[in-house]
């Protein structure tokens, strides 16, 4: 496994550059990721970025933000630049089958992690977190930090991508086998700290006697500690969060959120690679099927001394 300090993670952020830049054709392999300003994703690209180049390939990084139009535009120049494969972490499960089925009409294989497409058979390989059991170990985690009765508040993510509801239903299946847990809210925050930080302000206001919150992700948990912390609640609410990141690993070993669910980023978007690699050699993934799933951790106060590295755990 690949790994990296959080110090280079972090400081060549500031650098991933945005749109794809004119390069060697021969030889290419374009990863096009969702926003670097994520640590979450900028470790997808950079992890993605070095091991293609371990391989012997040029390797670009952009990223589409979300916006399917910026994604369109950049696998059109993964294709004016002859890649030979296209690393993709699609912006919308809908929305992004046309920029996929371009890659492919252009003879270039197209390799999705992270994220889902609602369309089978386009792309080479679909490797991703498995978001239901991920949700599912942190849902019983999250219930044994706050208790079997009170009501809680969820943080949903982009309703666009898959994962916001897979991860969802995921904490509904458990946490409706209590009775005495009343979800009072649930409001959506786009994967963004800042989102989820004003969301919890509005349902704390509304509900000022929860006792957890659990989120689909960590930044918009990490947004709601910030919200609690301001009211004076953090020591009353208990939170969840989902996706391992290096800001969340921070927040438990300070004691303000109760763990996170380690996504394995830097192992499928190496192993993405690595099949891209086999592909355009073979003609074949190696793979057993195009939907590839990746299991996720628990990271608590029991074990977050085993973080190594970014998004990295040693068991």
């Amino acid at each position: 496994m690949l790994k990296f300090t959080r110090r280079t993670l972090l400081a060549a952020a500031a650098v991933l550059p945005m749109i794809a830049s004119p390069a060697l054709a021969d030889g290419l392999i374009s990863i096009i990721v969702n926003d670097p300003a994520n640590p979450y994703w900028y470790t997808e690209g950079h992890v993605a970025k070095a091991t293609a180049e371990e391989l012997g390939y040029e390797a670009q990084v952009s990223a589409h933000k979300g916006d399917t139009n910026t994604e369109s535009t950049l696998i059109d120049t993964a294709i004016t630049n002859q890649s030979k494969a296209i690393i993709l972490d699609p912006a919308n499960a809908d929305g992004s089958v046309g920029a996929v089925k371009k890659a492919v009409a252009a003879g270039i294989p197209v390799f999705l992690i992270n994220a889902e497409i609602n369309q089978e058979g386009l792309a080479q390989a679909q490797l991703v977190s498995n978001n239901a059991q991920g949700a599912a170990i942190g849902a019983q985690q999250w219930v044994e930090a706050v208790g079997e009765e009170g009501k809680y508040v969820e943080l949903f993510g982009a309703p666009s991508d898959n994962n916001a509801a897979t991860r969802s239903n995921g904490f509904e299946t458990v946490l409706t086998q209590y009775p005495d847990l009343e979800k009072a809210a649930q409001e959506v925050a786009n994967w963004d700290r800042t989102q989820g930080y004003q969301k919890m302000q509005s349902m704390l206001q509304a509900n000022p006697d929860i006792i957890g919150v659990i989120s689909g992700n960590d930044e918009m948990a990490l947004g709601a500690i910030a919200a609690l912390k301001e009211a004076g609640k953090l020591d009353q609410v208990k939170v969840g969060g989902f996706d391992g990141s290096p800001d969340a690993v921070a927040a438990i070993r300070a004691g303000e959120l109760q763990y996170t669910v380690l996504q394995p980023v830097a192992v499928f978007s190496a192993e993405a690679i690595r099949q891209a690699d086999k592909y355009i050699k073979t003609g074949s993934t190696g793979a057993e099927s195009e939907k590839q799933l990746f299991d996720c951790v628990l990271i608590t106060a029991d074990n977050v001394d085993q973080v190594t590295a970014a998004f990295t755990l040693t068991q």
